[in-house]
């Protein structure tokens, strides 16, 4: 088991990254709550059908129900939000409570949001299950959507530790894989060229990934995150690194229809296109073509999808 300190002005959490660090989930939840009243489990209904019982199989010391939510970036709504805040109040959940995120990015995006809007802020704690989660689990960005714009209605709401299974992993689907390891690619070129080098050397094909690569590329990335959010918490500076290739991404996502193309699939579009208008526009010196050739090896779509309108990319 790996594990990294995040470190910011408003909280210090650890991420403990492996394979079964599941299973020191209820020891720290015992020592860091010690008047723990009660948890819920958001999760979404892919996620719970495969992996749902054997958290809660962890949790049996605790007073502990579930809330699933549909799959997909569309549960990130004001519809979805208000049936998750209405669950916690049908289930009595106080300022004692302890919301638990279990699933990828859009899960742990809404219920974050949830505890952060309920009763003004309670504690959670993110489970990731995919790997884009590396990215959206650390650093405190919780959000729900809105038909004018991805992740306009949110919060700032650190978690009170993050547990990285990488058993969850394993049933990731390829789509799911690339989504997640965009991510990746984004932290080594705003932070680590070393970092960058190493994954076009060693990570060469998503569907072959080892576990040993997997988890020093996730390391990694949660570092350089880490190291962002440090300087600047809430996105007053040094923190917008982060949002690269995010801004055409996010209105490719838009403009397709949320869901359509993966987080990822669009934010790879995205980084490229910044690239290339960073080296018109102040003379950026970087191989563009070495990256592009990098991500069509890993089957990255580089271009706008077909059937989008340039001009109607807000």
């Amino acid at each position: 088991m790996e594990s990294v300190m995040i470190q910011t002005k408003s909280k210090q959490y650890p991420v403990y990254i492996g394979s079964g660090v599941i299973s020191s989930l209820p020891s720290f939840i015992e020592e860091r709550f010690s008047n723990l009243s009660s948890v819920l489990i958001i999760s979404d209904q892919t996620v719970g059908s495969l992996y749902l019982s054997s958290l809660e199989s962890k949790l049996i010391g605790f007073e502990t129900t579930s809330f699933l939510i549909p799959s997909g970036e569309s549960a990130k709504s004001f519809d979805i939000y208000y049936e998750c805040l209405t669950y916690a109040l049908e289930q009595k959940l106080d300022r004692k409570s302890l919301i638990i995120s279990f699933g990828g990015g859009v899960v742990g995006d809404l219920s974050g949001f949830v505890a952060a809007s309920f009763m003004r802020g309670i504690p959670f704690i993110q489970v990731p299950t995919t790997i884009l989660a590396h990215d959206s689990a650390v650093g405190g960005k919780v959000a729900i959507n809105h038909p004018l714009g991805k992740n306009m209605i949110g919060a700032f709401h650190q978690p009170e530790a993050v547990f990285y299974d990488l058993d969850f992993l394993t049933s990731l689907p390829i789509r799911e894989k690339k989504s997640g390891f965009a991510e990746v690619i984004k932290h080594a070129l705003i932070q680590d060229p070393n970092f960058y080098d190493w994954l076009r050397k060693n990570v060469t094909d998503l569907n072959e990934i080892s576990g040993e690569i997997l988890e020093h590329s996730l390391l990694r990335g949660i570092e350089i995150k880490g190291e962002i959010v440090s300087q600047d918490e809430n996105e007053h500076g040094v923190r917008a690194f982060l949002n690269f290739g995010h801004t055409l991404g996010h209105a490719i996502e838009a403009e397709c229809g949320y869901g359509e193309i993966s987080h990822g699939e669009a934010v790879v579009i995205g980084m490229v296109f910044a690239l290339n208008i960073s080296k018109q526009v102040t003379g950026l010196e970087f191989n563009t073509d070495e990256l592009v050739g990098y991500l069509k090896k890993l089957d990255y779509q580089v271009t706008i999808p077909t059937g989008l309108v340039p001009g109607k990319i807000t």
